[in-house]
C-alpha cells in the first residue's frame, strides 16, 4: 500500500519545500516518502497527519471511509517503518476508519536498544504485550514488561521499546490522537 503524500500535499497547495517546513523533515525525506522509496516511521506519520490536519489513516486509504466498524485480518495490515525490520516492525490496524481518537498497532521490537532511537510524539501511549516480553526505556528509568503486562503514558516523555527475551515480542501499541481535530 502507498502513502497518498504527494496528493495531499497538492490539495493543501504545498510544494515540498513548504510541506519540510511545516513538518520538520527535509525536502528530499519527503520526496522519497512520496515516491516510496522510503517507508515511513510512526513519528513522521503522525507529524505528516499533524500538518496535513488529517487523520493518520487517510494517508494510506484511497478513499475516507467513515465506517463504525472494521476488521483487519492479520494478513491485511499496513506495513509501516523499516521494510526490512532493522528497526521495530510496526503494522497499522484498522486503516480503513475514520475519523478516529484512537491508533492501534502491531510493534514487533527490535531485540537492541541501539536500532532504536528515543521518540516522543503528542497524546497518550498504551502498550499491551501479546507475547513475549520487552524493556521500555524512558530518561529516568526502564520497565520491564512480559506476555499479559501494559503500560499507559504520557507520550511527550522519551521512550524507546525492545523485546527482551528468546521470543520476537507482539506488542499492541495504541496512541491517542487529538480530540476534536479537523479532517
Amino acid at each position: 500500500m502507498t502513502i497518498r503524500l504527494k496528493i495531499l500535499r497538492r490539495q493543501m497547495g504545498w510544494s515540498l519545500e513548504a510541506m519540510a517546513r511545516q513538518t520538520g523533515l527535509t525536502k528530499s525525506y519527503l520526496s522519497k516518502v512520496e515516491r516510496g522509496l522510503s517507508v515511513p516511521s510512526i513519528a513522521v506519520v503522525l507529524k505528516l497527519s499533524k500538518a496535513l490536519r488529517i487523520d493518520v489513516e487517510e494517508l494510506f486509504s484511497e478513499s475516507r471511509n467513515s465506517v463504525a466498524m472494521a476488521i483487519t485480518r492479520s494478513a491485511d495490515r499496513t506495513p509501516m517503518g523499516d521494510p526490512k525490520g532493522r528497526d521495530s516492525r510496526v503494522e497499522g490496524i484498522a486503516a480503513s476508519v475514520a475519523p478516529k481518537r484512537m491508533l492501534p498497532f502491531a510493534v514487533y521490537p527490535p531485540q537492541d536498544f541501539v536500532a532504536s532511537s528515543f521518540k516522543e510524539h503528542e497524546g497518550e501511549e498504551f502498550l499491551f504485550v501479546h507475547k513475549g516480553s520487552i524493556e521500555i526505556e524512558f530518561p529516568s528509568e526502564t520497565v520491564r514488561l512480559k506476555t499479559g503486562d501494559s503500560i499507559y503514558f504520557n507520550a511527550l516523555i522519551p521512550h524507546r521499546t525492545r523485546s527482551s527475551g528468546r521470543t520476537q515480542a507482539e506488542v499492541l501499541v495504541v496512541i491517542s490522537q487529538e480530540e476534536g481535530k479537523d479532517a
